[in-house]
């Protein structure tokens, strides 16, 4: 009996202390079990990006609900700050991308770096939900509502009615919509912010670079699907700005007609299977217009040792190694310094509702700096500065079916 005595009396000791022990702990910041904290998220490097690839999640653990995700539903990166950071004042950042994945070498990586920017300048603790299912975009914004983030970037055309609804029942929660155009005949929704960019005159310039590079009056694109007013806008220039070019010029211009939407932007091997084809009837130079379905274009380009065009973002600093001697440019939609200047009205309280124009333009030549000719580079030049000052009219519709903006169809003849 004295033992039972003597060894409840040690351990009703210990308890109390402990008991003691966890308030202490947790008012400094931390528990006597404080998680290691999860791997970091992609950066701005290649490299790293890739190693988001794995579909299985990656949870960061100051997210106890977003641990129920399961690999089919969402994939999720991110790094947790020490604990406490964001009860200090940390403006919390969740990113959900579309179904190109995160590390798609173009639109979600870019937007993705974008916030890892904020991160670094601005000390935002930031997390990405990865979609792998287009009926899982209200759940995956939801779970960012549910976590108490500060502000949700989504990353897509598709996003766009997911992210309104999330945005009217979710006042106090800001929403950047990457690619979203908010239509002004209705109401501003005051925290909704759509970053949109004029694709046509970044596909345009593309157009006018391929068509002055070509040998044979023949080029190509392997686009994502033109139901993605974007991708429409890109492609269709393309052809517009090659045509101001060479009115006869043949353009091969091919969009991925799969039904499924989640299968249009992943699908590398039929964009280079098409841009096989299309260089296979006398196309000299192609542009990749898709995620990584576009980048398809790119691998076939240094396959058959012909230039190529990206897209989105200077894809010579995100395609691998073994392919960026393919691309003689890229037409780019500023993806990252918009997403981080929405981020930073955010933080500073200048953060507006409505259309936000962010920036296109053409990348460098890199490789191909010494072979293009000076004339093509002075015609480039020009174009730029046509394009900005409205001199240059791309005459591209705003999506598939809809009138063109000069009159007539779609295809009208661009003006010079």
């Amino acid at each position: 009996m004295l033992i039972k005595r003597q060894l409840f009396g040690r351990a009703g000791m210990m308890l109390a202390v402990a008991f003691l022990l966890v308030p202490l702990l947790a008012a400094c910041g931390g528990t006597a079990d404080t998680p290691t904290p999860a791997a970091p998220a992609a950066t701005d490097t290649p490299a790293a990006a890739a190693a988001t690839d794995t579909p299985a999640a990656a949870v960061s653990t100051d997210t106890p609900a977003a641990a129920e995700t399961t690999p089919t539903e969402a994939a999720m990166v991110g790094e947790t700050p020490s604990a406490g950071t964001a009860m200090s004042g940390t403006l919390k950042v969740g990113l959900v991308t579309d179904v190109g994945r995160l590390n798609d070498k173009s639109f979600n990586q870019s937007s993705w770096e974008g916030v890892e920017k904020a991160k670094t300048d601005l000390g935002v603790q930031d997390k990405a939900i990865e979609t792998t299912d287009t009926k899982d975009y209200a759940k995956n914004i939801q779970q960012f509502i549910d976590d108490k983030y500060d502000a949700i970037v989504t990353v897509g055309f598709a996003l766009g009615d997911a992210t309104i609804k999330a945005a009217q029942a979710n006042p106090n929660v800001k929403f950047i919509g990457v690619d979203q155009f908010q239509d002004p005949s209705k109401p501003t929704i005051p925290n909704l912010a759509g970053l949109v960019f004029e694709e046509d005159k970044a596909g345009y310039a593309a157009g006018v670079l391929a068509a002055s590079l070509s040998k044979n009056n023949n080029v190509g694109a392997v686009c994502g699907t033109d139901s993605v007013p974007p991708v429409w806008r890109y492609c269709e220039a393309f052809k517009a700005g090659a045509k101001s070019v060479k009115p006869d010029i043949t353009s091969q211009v091919v969009y991925h007609s799969d039904v499924d939407i989640t299968k249009t932007f992943v699908d590398p091997d039929w964009g280079k299977t098409t841009a096989l084809s299309m260089i296979d009837r006398g196309a000299d130079v192609v542009f990749g217009a898709g995620g990584q379905t576009g980048n398809g274009a790119i691998y076939a380009a240094k396959e058959k040792n012909i230039p190529a065009i990206g897209v989105d973002t200077d894809q010579y600093f995100t395609i691998g190694d073994q392919y960026k001697g393919a691309l003689v440019s890229s037409a780019m939609k500023l993806l990252t310094p918009g997403v981080y200047d929405q981020l930073k009205a955010v933080q500073d309280g200048t953060f507006k509702g409505g259309n936000v124009n962010g920036t296109t333009g053409m990348a460098p030549y890199h490789d191909w700096d010494s072979k293009v000719p000076a004339d093509v580079k002075a015609k480039m030049q020009q174009v730029d500065a046509g394009l900005k000052d409205g001199s240059i009219k791309t005459c591209v519709s705003p999506a598939k079916g809809a009138p063109s903006p000069c009159g007539g169809t779609a295809d009208a003849t661009p003006t010079k």
